[in-house]
C-alpha cells in the first residue's frame, strides 16, 4: 500500500478554515495549483457523492464530510499517470481541520493511501498536496 501525509499551520481560525475548505466544489483558495473545477452531476459539494474533474484530469468523489470533525474524504477514481486506473486503485485522501488551543491558529492535515506501492506515485501525490496546504494557506493569513 502507498501513502504519504503532510501537514501545516495555518494562522487564521479553524472555523474559517473549514468553511473555506469544506465545499467540494470550490477550491477557489488554490487558484496556483488547480485552474479548473468541473462539477459532474446534480450533487452539491457540501453532500457525500458529490463528483468533480480537478484541471480537466483528476476524477474525484467526496466520501465523507463531517462538519463536526472537520474532515472530509474523497477518492480518487481517475487521473494521469501515475495516479491513473491503470496505475493505483483505492485512493482515499482525507483532508482534517483541528483548532490549535494556544494561540488561536489551525493544525491541517492531509493524507491519503492507494494501493500498489509505487514511488512515483508517491513523488507525484506529495508535490501536489504540499502545493496545494501551501495555497491555503497563503490565501488564509
Amino acid at each position: 500500500m502507498g501513502q504519504t501525509y503532510q501537514s501545516i499551520v495555518i494562522n487564521a481560525p479553524s472555523d474559517r478554515v473549514w468553511q473555506t475548505i469544506r465545499n467540494f466544489h470550490d477550491l477557489s483558495w488554490c487558484p496556483n495549483v488547480i485552474t479548473k473545477v468541473e462539477p459532474v452531476g446534480d450533487v452539491p459539494g457540501d453532500q457525500v457523492g458529490a463528483m468533480r474533474v480537478l484541471n480537466g484530469a483528476f476524477h474525484e468523489t467526496l466520501q465523507e464530510l463531517t462538519d463536526d470533525g472537520r474532515t472530509f474524504v474523497y477518492s480518487i477514481t481517475d487521473g494521469p499517470s501515475p495516479v491513473s486506473k491503470a496505475d493505483v486503485s483505492d485512493y482515499v485522501g482525507r483532508v482534517t481541520v483541528r483548532p490549535i488551543t494556544q494561540g488561536g491558529g489551525t493544525f491541517v492535515e492531509w493524507s491519503y493511501t492507494w494501493q500498489r506501492n509505487d514511488q512515483a506515485a508517491h513523488d507525484f501525490c506529495h508535490t501536489i498536496y504540499c502545493a496545494l496546504l501551501g495555497e491555503m494557506k497563503q490565501s488564509l493569513e
